[in-house]
């Protein structure tokens, strides 16, 4: 089956793939990296996988998701554009963070999940352009410290 191409962002954490989703300006990339150096100064290993572009596709019954060439190592700082940065080429998608405005995110949810490339991830609504109040949520979801 060819990827499809969807507009994201990943990170891998550990053997975690976070798989973030929002409309453009919501904070992917901010997020992705505020994850990435939240993971680090944990003793953590965690990359960027491709910020604003992946090619998914289901394995087995797993998302994976990968780098398209073009755009591979970079991700896009505002105002400055791509900058490098060390990347891994694909990981498997366990958790789909999608970013919303704040107002149609419920307290408190359930477990959800999206269905992409055939493929059902568990996802959670974080608020876009919200660091502080995602990366407890993201940390408490994967069980990352301080959540263990």
């Amino acid at each position: 089956m060819k990827p499809e191409n969807i507009h994201a962002t990943a990170v891998l954490i550990g053997e975690r793939g976070v798989l973030i989703g929002g409309a453009s300006g919501s904070g992917k990339t901010t997020l992705a990296l505020a994850l990435i150096d939240h993971c680090r100064q944990r003793g953590m290993f965690s990359r960027l996988v491709s910020d604003d572009q992946l090619f998914v596709a289901a394995h087995a019954g797993r998302l994976v998701c990968r780098a398209p060439a073009t755009i591979a190592g970079l991700a896009e700082v505002p105002r400055l554009g791509p900058r490098p940065l060390t990347f891994e080429p694909a990981c498997v998608v366990d958790l789909h963070l999608r970013l919303l405005p704040a107002d149609e995110i419920a307290r408190f949810q359930v477990d959800a999940s999206t269905n992409i490339a055939g493929c059902a991830v568990p996802r959670i609504d974080v608020a876009e352009r919200n660091v502080a109040a995602a990366l407890p949520a993201v940390m408490a979801r994967l069980s990352i410290s301080p959540f263990l």
